[in-house]
């Protein structure tokens, strides 16, 4: 008998997700993004999950495109991140991966570099966000001498959004501006959008597109959105009540007494605590879903256990299921009662959380 603390992964949601991605721009093509193993998912698993339609792959670093390749997967993987030491050009080459370049100084590396065959770049912009690629004023230079370089096959022009899942902001629109000057008259496809992009800002969505946090079913939207609106979440978090108790009137529950009953209230204390990824900053009233019934956190969440309201919900005892987040309850949803979002919901699950997967 184990602690039943588990994230059930439904991958027909990813495809259907990833599906999604690819209807809003037909002709275009999306790089799945499953760095970070897959926001959480698994990353081998939703790649062999969505090989037989993603047109690529995208991973942080070459740790995660090996674990792929290892994996069996051919479908391309792009370092978003690019290389950190030039000796990994030598495993770019050989196994045909494709590689953000994000300084003049890399790409004097890749000239400088013996290749057994040339590599995709995608050569990264910073219109806006500050972070990484190379200066609007110099992309112009950069792209021409890419394209002087032996080493190099195929160059792809990429940058990425700061803003564009707060969609009454001008920021998006000033980035595409800048991104679409500095680029004006280069031959080379475009891939500007990530999720947010993808879903709601139409002239973003271009060549490539970059489908992350969309792909597990969570908008990355504070409100409703009509594409945002069609996602299935991917991933359902759950375990059980293992202890039930009645609280009276003026008893507190769970450390520092943060929550003090005022009526009499049923209590279901829970195996999920923050060493299993849940927020311990989840505040009373964080919603979870127990037979059927919307109900709430009560208390402070502790390593290892929560506590829960079964006032009002006579069939909860100990064995019954508790949805922390899912189709029911969503993650996005629970991230604003955690002051987060739903990435470090999903990326926070640890280790000792059974992980299944259904509709392989």
């Amino acid at each position: 008998m184990s602690r039943a603390a588990k994230i059930t992964v439904d991958l027909d949601a990813i495809r259907h997700n990833y599906r999604l991605a690819r209807s809003l721009n037909s002709a275009g093509h999306a790089v799945a993004i499953i760095k970070a193993n897959a926001y959480g998912h698994g990353a081998v698993e939703v790649a062999k999950a969505l090989e037989a339609e993603a047109d690529a792959f995208g991973v942080a670093c070459i740790e995660e495109a090996v674990e792929l390749i290892d994996a069996g997967i051919e479908k391309p993987v792009l370092l978003l991140e690019g290389y950190f030491e030039t000796s990994e050009l030598d495993y770019i080459s050989e196994q045909g991966m494709w590689c953000a370049v994000h300084s003049l100084a890399q790409i004097e590396q890749i000239a400088a570099a013996s290749l057994s065959k040339p590599i995709t770049v995608w050569l990264k912009m910073n219109s806006g966000m500050n972070r990484l690629g190379v200066h609007p004023d110099d992309y112009q230079a950069a792209f021409k001498r890419l394209k002087q370089l032996e080493n190099v096959a195929d160059i792809v022009l990429m940058t990425h959004f700061s803003s564009s899942d707060e969609l009454d902001k001008t920021t998006t629109d000033e980035q595409l501006a800048v991104f679409n000057r500095a680029s004006e008259g280069l031959d080379a496809p475009h891939c500007l959008a990530n999720s947010a992009a993808v879903l709601a800002w139409s002239d973003a969505r271009r060549d490539w597109m970059r489908p992350g946090l969309m792909l597990y079913g969570a908008t990355p939207f504070p409100d409703a959105q009509d594409n945002a609106d069609k996602l299935i979440p991917a991933m359902t978090l759950t375990s059980e009540i293992i202890a039930v108790r009645d609280v009276k009137v003026g008893e507190s529950v769970g450390y520092a007494g943060l929550f003090c009953a005022d009526q009499p209230t049923r209590v279901g204390t829970v195996a999920m605590g923050y060493a299993d990824g849940y927020s311990r900053h989840a505040v009373t009233g964080t919603p979870v879903w127990i037979n059927g019934h919307r109900s709430r956190i009560i208390g402070r969440v502790s390593m290892d256990m929560l506590g829960v309201d079964l006032t009002g919900i006579p069939d909860a005892d100990i064995g019954t299921e508790v949805e922390f987040w899912g189709r029911n309850v969503t993650a996005a949803e629970v991230a604003t009662f955690c002051d987060t979002i739903p990435y470090t919901l999903f990326t926070g699950i640890t280790r000792r959380v059974h992980k299944c997967y259904i509709n392989k």
